[in-house]
């Protein structure tokens, strides 16, 4: 069980990698290149539609992972013996995953519900470890 607090932390960290992706796609899309790479954020206002979104939805998974990854680590040391726990704990990343295009294709429902249950994942973990304490 301890294995799956591991995984989900692991898997979490990949999803913010992945979030990379479609940032590095929208700066190409600006004309991004070696001469310009010592001030990348300046190149914000050239970037696409898509590629503004990259950066935010980019920032919310480092946002997103701050919160989970005390989580999955709190998860690992008290070792919750709970149903509810294991299914939150595979749920963050996965729905992490999804919410990267439903930002970057700015389809707001989907990105809305993706963010909730990721975040009601990382509330779950928390809650039971924290009664697996008391």
């Amino acid at each position: 069980m301890q294995i799956t607090y591991a995984w989900s932390l692991c898997l979490s960290v990949i999803v913010v990698l992945a979030s990379i992706l479609p940032l590095t796609l929208g700066r190409i899309k600006a004309g991004y290149s070696i001469e310009n790479m010592s001030a990348p954020r300046a190149l914000f206002n050239d970037l696409p539609d898509f590629g503004k979104r990259a950066v935010w939805c980019h920032q919310n998974c480092w946002e997103s992972i701050s919160l989970h990854a005390p989580a999955c680590l709190l998860c690992l040391l008290t070792t919750p013996d709970s149903n509810l726990a294991i299914i939150a704990a595979w749920a963050h990343p996965f729905v992490r995953l999804f919410y990267i295009p439903a930002y970057v294709l700015n389809i707001p429902a989907a990105r809305g519900i993706f963010w909730a249950t990721g975040l009601l994942a990382t509330i779950i973990l928390y809650k039971e470890a924290i009664f697996q304490i008391l």
